[in-house]
C-alpha cells in the first residue's frame, strides 16, 4: 500500500507527519521544480485566480489540484492572506485542510497548544513527533554542513539553494535524502575554496528568477546565504519542536526576522544583499525596514512569474556586483 502524500503550503514541523506515517510534500518545491510552472499558473487562472495575485500561491494551489492530494496542511497564522484564500478554495473543492498556526506573539504556551492540536489531527502525540527528531536532525546537520561549505567557498549559492530548500520536506524520505547529501558533501569537500569574490546574501521569498544565482556567480559574486530557504529547512533547530518553531523567523514579526538576518550577515561577512520581493506580496512593504537593518548595500529585485532574469534586471545585478567589487578593492 502506497504511503499517503500530504501537501504542505509552507514549512511546518514535519516530524508530526513522519510520526503519523505519511510523507510531507512541499507544494512550493513541486511547483518551482516541475518544469511546468507556467502551465500550473495557467491552470490556476483558468480556475478563477486573478492574474494580479501571487504566483507562488497560485502555483501551490495548482500543484495540490494536479497531484490530487486528499489532505493539505496550511498555516492559518504566520502566512499571508493569499495563502488563507488558497486554503479556502481547496477546502471548497473537497481537499481536507489541516490548519496549523505560528502565534504572532511567539508565546511558547500558545505554540505548544498549536503543535498538540496539529499532532492530534494526524492521530499522534507531541511525544510521538519528537521521537522523530533524531531522523530529521541528522538531515539538518548535513544541510548545515552544506551551508558551512557555502560560506567557505566550496559550494555555490545555486547548489546551496537546491539542497537546503529541499529540507522543508526532506523529499519525503529523510534517510534517502541524507544519503544524497552525503554523496554531494564528499565531492564538495575536495574542491578548492573560492576566495576574493564579493559575498552576497539573497534574502526574501525564494526568487522566481530561475537563473539569479548562476548570474550572480557569472558576474563574479559568491552567494553566502539563502535566507528564507535556510529558514524553511529550520536549520536553527531546537531542543524540542516548540523551540525549533520559535526559532523559525518566517512566520513572526519583521523585527525578529531582521535581528536574526543581521547576525547571519555579520557571521558570513556578507558585502551586500539582494532582496527579492514577489509581486503582490506584502513583504515588499518591508523593504525599507530591511535596508535600514542590514547596514550594507541592498539591491531590491522584484519578480512575478518563474523565468530567467530579463535584460534590465541582469544589468542591475551586474552593476551591483561590480559596485561591491569596487568597495572591496578600496577598503
Amino acid at each position: 500500500m502506497a504511503v499517503e502524500r500530504v501537501g504542505i503550503t509552507t514549512s511546518v514541523p514535519i516530524e508530526i507527519l513522519y510520526a503519523a506515517g505519511v510523507r510531507p510534500l512541499d507544494l512550493n518545491n513541486y511547483f518551482i521544480s516541475s518544469g511546468r510552472s507556467e502551465s500550473l499558473l495557467a491552470a490556476a487562472e483558468s480556475a478563477g485566480w486573478p492574474r494580479s495575485s501571487c504566483a507562488w500561491a497560485k502555483g501551490v494551489y495548482a500543484a495540490a489540484r494536479e497531484l490530487g492530494l486528499a489532505r493539505v496542511v496550511g498555516v492559518a497564522e504566520g502566512d499571508c492572506s493569499n495563502a488563507h484564500a488558497m486554503l479556502e478554495l481547496l477546502s471548497a473543492e473537497g481537499v481536507e485542510v489541516v490548519r496549523f498556526g505560528y502565534p504572532y506573539s511567539r508565546e511558547r504556551s500558545r505554540l505548544a497548544g498549536e503543535l498538540e492540536a496539529f499532532a492530534r489531527a494526524f492521530g499522534v502525540t507531541l511525544a510521538d513527533a519528537e521521537s522523530q527528531m533524531a531522523r530529521t536532525e541528522a538531515v539538518r546537520a548535513r544541510l548545515r554542513e552544506v551551508d558551512r561549505l557555502t560560506v567557505e567557498g566550496k559550494v555555490t549559492g545555486a547548489e546551496n539553494l537546491n539542497w537546503i530548500i529541499s529540507g522543508s520536506d526532506m523529499r519525503g524520505e529523510p534517510e534517502a535524502f541524507g544519503a544524497e547529501i552525503d554523496a554531494f558533501l564528499a565531492e564538495a569537500r575536495r574542491r578548492p575554496a573560492r576566495a576574493g569574490a564579493p559575498r552576497v546574501a539573497v534574502t526574501g521569498i525564494p526568487p522566481a528568477f530561475s537563473d539569479l544565482h548562476e548570474q550572480l556567480e557569472r558576474s563574479g559574486a559568491a552567494v553566502v546565504l539563502n535566507e528564507f530557504p535556510r529558514q524553511f529547512a529550520m536549520l536553527d533547530g531546537g531542543e524540542d519542536l516548540v523551540e525549533m518553531c520559535l526559532n523559525f523567523t518566517y512566520p513572526y514579526d519583521v523585527f525578529f526576522r531582521l535581528r536574526a538576518l543581521r547576525a547571519e550577515l555579520d557571521s558570513r561577512m556578507a558585502d551586500g544583499v539582494i532582496h527579492y520581493v514577489q509581486s503582490f506580496c506584502f513583504r515588499a512593504i518591508q523593504d525599507r525596514l530591511l535596508r535600514q537593518a542590514v547596514a550594507r548595500p541592498v539591491l531590491t529585485l522584484g519578480g512575478d512569474r518563474p523565468g530567467a532574469l530579463d535584460g534590465a534586471a541582469l544589468t542591475r545585478v551586474e552593476a551591483f556586483v561590480e559596485m561591491l567589487r569596487s568597495r572591496r578593492g578600496s577598503s
